[in-house]
């Protein structure tokens, strides 16, 4: 056997090395209790943000539209890849297309027969936009992340002039209007941003009706479109579950509250705050990128 100490037999350090020791020890717990307190105040921080954000999406829906600038933009500075972020912000929208399409019920009572038409080709343009955006890499898509933004704010400012002027006749679907509404389908289901508006000019030319009429068919549709992408979306692991859940329910309030904010708050603010966070947002990934 050797002279060597067993494991089992004390270590005896001499005074200095002792204190030494424990110092050293006492750092590295006071340097992980400081990390973790840093990590919880972060925790806080970053519920907050994704809470505000989602309750002002939800008011901005209710008022002019738009609120994924507004959930799109808090996930990425909350740190999640521009896919999972354009991916979440997808699931936090789909309870108010829900919400809007029920408000809608009886206009859309008469409309299922161009309801599925335009379903079908929603349902398979959708499909194709979200395996695109999947298909990409992270850095691929924040490239195109800005154009997007600056192409979908320029969207969104102009909703009002896209908007049908005069009522119609409604008629069923025609192939430019279907292929125009498989268009912004692919759109839907890869980006979303400004899709509401994008939609309403494509059914005008699709089918044709008063604007409630336009305006159920879109509601409709988008939760086609985003229940689509989401299924997509969900298998290919895409999803922060995590932070869906902290907006889901900010992003309903928020829907609520703004229903009496519109009274308040004049439309065309509403719409040119959007404008700037959006054009805000493009300029921060122009500049990070």
């Amino acid at each position: 056997m050797g002279h060597g100490l067993s494991p089992l037999q004390p270590q005896f350090y001499p005074p200095q090395a002792l204190e030494m020791r424990l110092v050293g020890q006492f750092y590295d717990a006071m340097t992980a209790t400081s990390r973790m307190k840093g990590s919880c105040r972060m925790s806080v921080a970053l519920i907050c943000l994704l809470f505000v954000a989602g309750f002002l999406s939800g008011a901005v829906n209710a008022i002019a539209g738009g609120g994924t600038f507004l959930t799109f933009g808090a996930l990425t500075l909350a740190g999640l890849p521009p896919i999972s972020a354009n991916a979440t912000s997808s699931v936090t929208q789909f309870p108010g297309y829900i919400t809007s399409t029920l408000a809608y019920r009886r206009e859309f009572a008469g409309l299922w027969k161009s309801a599925l038409a335009l379903g079908i080709v929603s349902a398979i343009g959708a499909f194709g936009g979200a395996l695109f955006l999947i298909s990409l890499s992270n850095p691929s898509f924040r490239a195109m992340v800005p154009w997007l933004l600056l192409a979908a704010t320029a969207v969104f400012a102009a909703g009002p002039k896209l908007r049908p002027k005069t009522a119609g006749e409604s008629h069923p679907a025609s192939p430019l209007g279907l292929v125009l509404q498989a268009a912004t389908s692919f759109y839907g289901g890869f980006f979303g941003a400004g899709m509401g508006i994008m939609m309403l000019a494509s059914l005008g030319l699709a089918s044709g009706g008063d604007y409630h009429r336009l305006n159920a068919l879109k509601n409709f549709l988008s939760i086609v479109i985003a229940a689509v992408a989401i299924a997509v979306f969900v298998g290919a692991g895409a999803l922060s579950w995590t932070h869906a859940a902290i907006m889901i329910p900010a992003v309903a309030l928020g829907g609520y509250a703004g229903v009496a904010m519109a009274k308040k708050v004049p439309q065309p603010v509403m719409r040119w705050l959007v404008v700037a966070a959006g054009v805000g947002l493009a300029i921060y990934y122009f500049v990070t990128g």
